[in-house]
């Protein structure tokens, strides 16, 4: 009988997941959930046929570079991976692949979650609730700012900005405008009634909601940065469920302490998990730890997404979702 090909999995996944990979491999489940860190990603690429591994995974060129390497996959849990050095991976023979597609529901309602909730501030409303402050309603009591009928800019237009088009347009009434090196077809957004802008600057100057999905990139790093925030209207509001990186945040803390920002709701950050402290002190931001695709249903099709992969991958059979 032909050996199970061995597979380390990087964290703790949901129980069904994890359950079909011991079926069909000889899998490495990470009960305690702890990061393997460097040292531990090292061996398990000298170890294990495959890593069915995460973002908070880095897996850089002297990770990859390990010796004698006998893993020939990184299954990765998710869309995003920018914490692989795929051309490290390319030039060490290994093949990667990620999760597209399953989880763009779910960061679309959590884009326009975090809008919402900055712009009525009810993470301040709760808090102003729940440590006893609330002395009953009145008039004048914590008015936030209306959403349906305002312009919402998105930086990106691939599927997870599409979904956020078609909710806040369909479901708010919103004007929608948006920025992308490559645009969807014409039709495929004026059906979203999202109206395309062929300069970054023009997004930032034109809305009173900015959202960011674009992909972590050398090129994307810190792309909203202190000039560009400046071209934000008086009042507006920043939205970030892409990756951390894309916001230089110390020049975010400076335009929401300037007051020209009204506001900004936070999915990611620059250097996760760690998060600014003068963001944590601020009542007009709204913080949330990754949660982008953090519902039951998408984290299990996540998971089986990357153990088709895996599946495809030792069967010889091409990858579904083959990054390099």
């Amino acid at each position: 009988m032909t050996a199970r090909p061995t597979v380390v999995v990087t964290r703790r996944l949901p129980e069904p997941v994890e359950r079909e990979l011991a079926r069909d491999f000889d899998a490495r489940l990470n009960h305690d959930d702890r990061p393997l860190g460097p040292e531990g990603l090292r061996e398990a690429l000298t170890t294990a046929d495959a890593l069915l591994c995460t973002v908070t995974d880095r897996l850089g060129a002297d990770v990859l570079s390990a010796e004698p390497r006998r893993a020939r996959l990184l299954a990765n849990f998710g869309v995003g991976f920018n914490h692989i050095d795929v051309e490290a991976a390319k030039a060490r023979g290994l093949a990667v692949s990620n999760t597209p597609d399953v989880l763009t529901d779910a960061t679309a309602d959590l884009a326009m979650t975090l809008l919402l909730a900055v712009t009525r501030r009810a993470g301040e409303g709760e808090r102003h609730l729940r440590s006893g402050a609330w002395t009953g309603w009145r008039p004048t009591h914590m008015l936030g700012t209306q959403v349906s009928g305002k312009t919402l800019g998105l930086v990106g237009m691939g599927r997870i900005a599409r979904a956020v088009a078609r909710r806040a347009h369909h479901g708010f009434g919103m004007r929608t405008i948006f920025h992308d090196p490559f645009p969807p077809a014409p039709d495929a957004a004026a059906a979203l009634g999202a109206e395309p802008r062929d300069r970054l600057e023009q997004v930032l100057e034109e809305a009173d909601f900015v959202s960011l999905h674009c992909p972590a990139t050398p090129e994307t790093r810190h792309l909203m940065n202190a000039e560009r925030l400046a071209l934000l209207k008086p009042g507006a509001f920043l939205i970030n469920t892409a990756r951390g990186d894309v916001v230089d945040e110390a020049a975010l803390v400076a335009a929401l302490r300037g007051g020209r920002l009204a506001g900004a709701g936070l999915d990611v950050y620059e250097r996760e998990p760690q998060v600014s402290p003068e963001l944590l002190a601020m009542e007009n931001v709204v913080l949330l730890p990754h949660l982008g695709s953090a519902t039951q249903e998408t984290r299990v099709a996540m998971g089986m997404r990357a153990l088709e992969n895996l599946r495809l991958f030792f069967q010889g059979a091409p990858l579904r979702d083959q990054v390099v």
